[in-house]
């Protein structure tokens, strides 16, 4: 396991790959970046877990297959829960849709596929750590896509049904990136009374945007605004398809300018 050289101020980057080789040659890569403190990990889930929980590093580069296998969201999951802090970003050999999805579904701010340009990997790392989601755009749409299934289990809770059964519509409408006024049209309701269920729906999740409603509900509610050490809310960004793009009910001025596009191909989710 090596430690690379730590300066003020660099991001703690713990790095898994799929074998010590592998893993290595990661490091190395990645420690070309004078923003990265890079330290290297077994390749399994157990050692990288007592690493991630002895080094409490900012980000954790992990390969889809760390075990051996391509079920590690049981990893991903137990990095954070005993890292709450830790952001997880994913390594994938390609981007079919199983792995995308399960890799967001477990609680992974990013997923980095191993064809795209390595020279992404360090922004990757940077966006994630900002309180980013990091994915391209095929893989969002992957997300989205799986959203618009009826299986919203984060919406239960044990006392019942954490949203009414309209506002449950409505969520489903945003997961399959329909606008205000589609939405008033589908479920037969004007453009006003749809913005006032997604106020209550942002409350009832205790989140800002439709963006983070969506990423809510595709897994364990990890989407919530990134807050900055004084706790300010920060705006929300992401790049899907224009009419997912609507602008969701304004709490903020801050809110409001806040569509921009980080990349031609990629997107990143959170903290501009």
């Amino acid at each position: 396991m090596a430690h690379l050289s730590v300066l003020p101020n660099r991001l703690r980057v713990v790095a898994a790959d799929s074998s010590s080789l592998s893993t290595q040659l990661l490091v190395e890569a990645l420690a070309r970046d004078n923003q990265l403190h890079m330290i290297e990990s077994p390749s399994n889930g157990p050692a990288l877990l007592a690493l991630v929980e002895q080094e409490k590093p900012n980000v954790v580069v992990v390969s889809a297959c760390v075990d051996g296998t391509s079920r590690n969201g049981a990893v991903v999951r137990e990095i954070l829960a005993q890292s709450p802090e830790t952001r997880v970003v994913v390594l994938l050999d390609s981007s079919e849709r199983e792995p995308v999805i399960n890799a967001f579904r477990a609680g992974a701010r990013g997923v980095f596929c191993r064809t795209e340009p390595f020279r992404l990997l360090g922004k990757c790392i940077q966006c994630v750590h900002q309180g980013q989601v990091w994915a391209s755009g095929s893989e969002l749409l992957y997300v989205l896509d799986a959203l618009a299934q009826p299986r919203f289990a984060n919406l239960q809770t044990k006392d019942g049904p954490l949203l009414s059964t309209r506002e449950t519509q409505v969520v489903g409408c945003l997961a399959e990136g329909l606008t205000n006024r589609e939405i008033a049209q589908r479920l037969n309701l004007t453009e006003h009374t749809v913005k006032n269920y997604l106020f209550r729906i942002f409350d009832k999740l205790g989140v800002s945007s439709r963006v983070e409603v969506v990423l809510y509900v595709l897994g364990n509610g990890g989407a919530r605004v990134a807050a900055s050490s004084t706790g300010e809310k920060r705006a929300q960004i992401i790049r899907v398809p224009s009419k997912a793009a609507e602008s969701e009910p304004d709490h903020s001025s801050e809110t409001r300018g806040a569509r921009k596009l980080s990349r031609p191909r990629f997107s990143a989710i959170g903290a501009d």
